[in-house]
């Protein structure tokens, strides 16, 4: 959302306690009247929430990324095994899966926010506005058109049947419901299922007008991180890529790279682009990201009872230090402990060498002082450290498993805002030697103990430039450029072992099946494309599309073959490859009879 623009959604305006959108909705002057807006100040007021509900407790202000996908795609080792949390790590949801359906609701709410807008726009002009405020007006609905495609681009995504494949195919498979305007009856609100072509026709169709409308637009100040047409060509070249429209794809994306500004960070400010430093935010890679202003109320996050624009997922992804009295076994975590911690085969896969560490007594441990973090008895191997040490100095594990983890007893974590205390194995895992125990580093909390402050403090990329250049290298290699298609996946390689990105180096790929820093990974390991998406995504809510766009859920279930709570991972590509429609929605719209995803 903008920058410092904490929430405020007028009620007059606003029906946001719904349960399902836009199906049950109030009566329709609830949301527009024969005077409102007024003003182009009362027209950015009902933008607001258009922006805002993507921080809703069923998105990115909770529940989606840390509960449903780090569990989904087994970032996390899923210590936390209620029966919910494991039909995500099984990817075997019911129709009445809580975090699936609150999902479904919210974005759906977000298209019923913008089609207000959309709708409020029109009135204004035609009512109250000048000429000189045209333009303004315009920059409202592109923003608008935006944010509607980026909802119903997660919508097809989670929902959808099938992804189109090129020349076509499954373009007649069941898509999402399509909403092109706010339901002003209740007839209205009852829609049958597009097809899979059609939901993508409207999302593109929406991008392009939102980059006519948008273009040249360059937003500054507080305004910053409002939506630009680069933004708008990005997602658009994405979903040509998703659809395997290779042809246009290249052209749109191509404009993205060479007129939008953007480049790709150096490393040095790369590795600390999502931990919550407010001088990396809206920088000169991000081309849409969630402005997440943090919470000092200790207000709980979204769930608080004051409108706040902050998120909360760094309550479940926060990692371990050391207890107070030097132990693992009283480890405790920056937020909740217990959720868990990063799957071992991450590590293996980033290209990690080494086997797993033990604790030895510590050479320098005074004991005339009481055992503590800062005085453990215990500590790892010091020899294994050394080489942990040399693994990470030489770069010989993908430096981007440090930009995405904390390692223990290498790292430490400032848990107190004061004093800094290494990086632990999570309790539960104390004492078991056949596990690296790693925790996130990735939008975690690493500078404060969360459970105290109580919000998250990063922002949350949507679509950078790097994600830009592997979709142009996909879409290069899908149309028969295999020349192009290595060079940007080497660009996006380079960047991450600090190297220029527009010459070659030691670390280039030679071709596009050249091995991969993915250790005893069948798929990944010979596959720098999708290695690449991995590793320089991972965390960020991107790598559950490629799974399904690629059909590789069975491989990576055996990849990951177990959690602590799952003793032997499953993918049932007959189903899971769709999230189920919530049982809600039926019960609700009978224009979607009959029309489930298979398996369900």
């Amino acid at each position: 959302m903008f920058k410092n623009l904490y929430i405020y959604i007028l009620l007059l305006l606003f029906a946001t306690g719904c349960k399902k959108a836009p199906s049950l909705v109030g009566p329709t002057d609830l949301y527009s009247t024969s005077t409102y807006p007024k003003t182009i100040n009362d027209l950015q007021s009902i933008l607001s929430p258009s922006y805002s509900d993507l921080r809703s407790l069923a998105l990115y202000g909770f529940n989606l990324m840390p509960k449903a996908m780090a569990n989904a795609v087994h970032t996390s080792n899923g210590n936390y095994g209620d029966a919910t949390w494991l039909e995500w790590m099984n990817n075997n949801l019911s129709v009445t899966n809580q975090f699936s359906s609150q999902a479904w609701s919210a974005l759906y709410t977000g298209v019923k926010n913008c089609n207000v807008t959309l709708e409020a726009a029109d009135f204004y002009e035609k009512n109250y506005a000048s000429a000189s405020e045209k333009q303004t007006i315009d920059y409202i609905r592109g923003q608008a058109l935006f944010l509607r495609a980026f909802y119903y681009f997660q919508l097809e995504c989670f929902y959808g049947e099938s992804y189109i494949k090129q020349g076509g195919v499954n373009a007649a498979k069941m898509g999402i419901p399509l909403y092109e305007t706010f339901p002003k009856t209740v007839e209205s609100t009852q829609q049958p299922r597009a097809t899979t072509r059609a939901v993508w026709d409207f999302i593109e169709s929406d991008l392009k007008k939102s980059a006519d409308l948008l273009k040249g637009k360059v937003w500054t100040g507080t305004d910053l991180g409002r939506i630009s047409e680069w933004a708008a060509k990005g997602l658009l070249g994405k979903a040509y890529v998703f659809t395997e429209d290779w042809n246009n794809a290249k052209t749109v994306l191509l404009d993205v790279i060479q007129n939008s500004g953007k480049s790709l960070m150096p490393y040095e400010k790369y590795k600390d682009a999502f931990i919550g430093i407010t001088a990396n935010e809206f920088n000169e890679e991000s081309l849409f990201e969630l402005n997440v202003d943090q919470d000092s109320k200790n207000n709980y996050g979204p769930y608080g009872p004051n409108p706040n624009a902050t998120t909360l997922n760094g309550m479940i992804w926060s990692p371990n230090v050391l207890g107070a009295d030097g132990t693992e076994t009283a480890a405790h975590g920056l937020g909740y402990t217990g959720n868990g911690d990063i799957h071992d085969m991450n590590i293996k896969r980033f290209g990690y060498p080494l086997g797993y560490y033990t604790l030895v007594s510590n050479p320098k441990y005074n004991s005339s002082k009481p055992a503590s973090y800062s005085n453990p008895a215990k500590v790892m191997d010091p020899a294994y450290k050394i080489q942990a040490q040399n693994v990470r100095d030489q770069k010989l594990a993908d430096p981007r498993l440090y930009v995405n983890t904390v390692q223990p007893w290498l790292d430490s974590l400032k848990f107190d805002g004061t004093n800094w205390a290494p990086v632990s194995k999570p309790p539960y895992l104390a004492g078991q030697v056949n596990t690296y125990g790693w925790g996130y580093r990735k939008y975690a909390a690493l500078f404060y103990k969360i459970e105290t402050v109580q919000a998250d403090a990063w922002n949350w990329y949507f679509l950078r430039l790097a994600d830009v250049y592997l979709l142009y290298a996909e879409a290069a290699k899908g149309g028969g450029d295999a020349a192009t298609a290595l060079e940007y996946i080497n660009k996006v390689h380079r960047r991450a072992y600090d190297y220029p990105i527009n010459g070659a180096s030691p670390v280039d790929y030679q071709s596009l099946t050249a091995n991969t820093k993915a250790i005893n990974d069948p798929v990944l390991g010979k596959n720098p494309l999708y290695y690449e998406r991995w590793a320089e995504l991972f965390n960020e809510g991107q790598w559950w599309f490629d799974v399904c766009r690629w059909r590789i859920g069975p491989s990576e279930a055996a990849y990951f073959g177990s959690t602590i709570t799952a003793p032997s991972l499953q993918f049932n590509e007959a189903k899971s490859y769709s999230w189920p429609i919530p049982l809600d929605e039926f019960n609700s719209n009978s224009q979607i009879k009959g029309q489930q995803n298979p398996g369900y």
